[in-house]
């Protein structure tokens, strides 16, 4: 489906870039930002699974960066006119199944977990740190895409993985947090 012989093509120079039906838009277009920031948060995961190579979490983080590799071509493909979001061999969509893995993926990690009796700073180990970084990363691509949703028709099921998503990282980060033992907890106005 991809073949990169050259990685620089000038086409974007003229600040454009192309979309998957061959049409271009400016870099800085809400469409092409929540793409960036998608990639952005790609990115944080694959360094938060650097820390977690030795847990078991870290195939996880593979397959969930595989899917946000799937969500870019799902963002950089305009939605047809009918709003029918079903992929195809040709264009890549994100599928319930896909939101249904992270829904099940979240529940499994929360069974291991004390329920919280107050909100947690990101912290503790540094793959929790890292996680937590990537959640962070992951709601702003949130953001992103629901900008770009109010300005052009956005598969409903990328929003709602992507929403699912900084949750299952919020959980993980528990987990990673030797299931919540190491959690560094807020103190509301510890320091006043």
């Amino acid at each position: 489906m991809v073949k990169l012989n050259k990685i620089y093509t000038r086409t974007g120079d003229d600040g454009t870039t192309g979309l998957v039906d061959g049409s271009r838009l400016p870099k800085h277009d809400a469409r092409m930002e929540a793409i960036g920031v998608v990639d952005e948060a790609n990115s944080a995961l694959g360094h938060a699974a650097v820390a977690l190579a030795q847990s078991g979490h870290a195939d996880d983080l593979f397959r969930i960066q595989n899917d946000l590799f799937d969500l870019g071509a799902d963002l950089a493909t305009p939605a047809p006119d009918d709003d029918d979001f079903t992929p195809s061999e040709m264009v890549l969509r994100i599928v319930s199944s896909q939101v249904d893995w992270l829904e099940q993926a979240i529940d499994a990690a929360n069974e291991r977990l004390e329920p919280l009796t107050s909100f947690v700073l990101p912290g503790g180990s540094e793959g929790a740190a890292r996680l937590h970084v990537a959640r962070a990363a992951v709601r702003r691509a949130e953001r992103a895409m629901t900008a770009m949703a109010t300005e052009v028709r956005t598969n409903p099921q990328a929003l709602a993985y992507i929403n699912r998503l900084s949750d299952y990282l919020f959980v993980l980060a528990r987990v990673a947090n030797r299931d919540g033992a190491d959690d560094v907890k807020w103190v509301p106005g510890q320091n006043r």
